[in-house]
């Protein structure tokens, strides 16, 4: 009995851990229908298959619980590989990671390149926000 109340409580651990997560859209054309159905902005990461910082981003910032709640409040998110995924032209990732900030329609409301600590993303979804309330008024 013993082994199974330590097994229980180490399967509700992982669970839990793995519970939050950023609900992730593979496809820009189905983010941007999502995102109208859902009206809310889009959240688009551009990352490459060869980039360290891509990897620290996704796997230390984007995991912490407080940005995916306000990530997945807040925003359709999707993750995309540059030069291998379809997406607009005029969404040039000529660095990665790259955070995109856009509108259900697809315009650009901010950019932010590179790696950000948890603390540093808050700052930079704030600004977004900041941005995307002046525009609404």
């Amino acid at each position: 009995m013993r082994m199974f109340m330590v097994a229980m409580g180490l399967t509700m651990l992982h669970v839990n851990i793995h519970a939050a997560e950023i609900q992730w859209y593979h496809n820009y054309d189905r983010a941007v229908q999502q995102a109208d159905k859902e009206h809310k902005n889009i959240l688009l990461l551009m990352t490459s298959k060869t980039c360290k910082w891509c990897r620290k981003l996704e796997e230390t910032t984007l995991e912490d619980e407080t940005v995916v709640a306000r990530i997945n409040q807040h925003y359709v998110a999707v993750a995309l590989t540059r030069g291998v995924d379809s997406y607009p032209e005029y969404l040039d990732a000529k660095m990665v990671p790259m955070s995109f900030f856009l509108t259900p329609e697809g315009r650009v409301i901010n950019s932010m390149p590179g790696y950000w600590n948890v603390e540093d993303y808050h700052s930079i979804l704030d600004d977004a926000n900041y941005y995307l309330l002046r525009k609404q008024q």
